[in-house]
């Protein structure tokens, strides 16, 4: 077990969303944050036929890996495959160091697979809290981010979760 691993880990603390800041934000959300918030939302809304203890932990493993990498966007011009290897081969090497690694790792490639229903509906988690986290940030600023709802209801009424953005 690496302590200096979980120290950075806890980098992700301190790692702004970079769509946020592209759009011109200050003082935004870290990802950290996002994973606490796409956490937050599977909890409460996980279908009951789903594994709800597989979501969180994969919730909470989503994004650990951009510790390393960075917050990578699709306004980054890195390609999806590229992206995924990279956030690879930062997993394994964290997972190596770390009690549940194995788990996490496992978790994250689920997760990047898209192919179980526990995964494919965290999909739709991740983009819900950033279409919600757009009203937060849209209440306090001048700045037009109807494009991340936009983009998250396609997605969600694509994958079979309507509700979801509905009131």
């Amino acid at each position: 077990m690496s302590r200096e691993t979980f120290i950075e880990i806890l980098g992700l603390k301190e790692l702004d969303r970079a769509g946020w800041l592209r759009s011109g934000l200050t003082d935004v959300e870290s990802v950290a944050s996002h994973s606490w918030g796409v956490a937050f939302l599977a909890f409460h809304l996980c279908p009951s036929e789903l594994d709800r203890s597989r979501v969180l932990e994969m919730a909470v493993c989503h994004d650990v890996a951009e510790v390393r990498v960075g917050d990578i966007t699709p306004h980054d011009g890195v390609a999806e495959d590229e992206k995924v290897a990279m956030e690879t081969e930062a997993m394994m090497d964290i997972a190596s160091k770390l009690p549940q690694g194995e788990r996490m790792l496992e978790l994250f490639q689920e997760y990047e697979m898209g192919v179980t229903p526990e995964s494919r509906f965290l999909k739709l988690c991740d983009k819900l809290d950033m279409a919600l986290q757009s009203y937060v940030y849209q209440s306090r600023t001048e700045v037009d981010l109807s494009n991340f709802r936009i983009t998250a209801s396609k997605l969600v009424v694509e994958h079979g979760f309507p509700n979801l953005l509905r009131n």
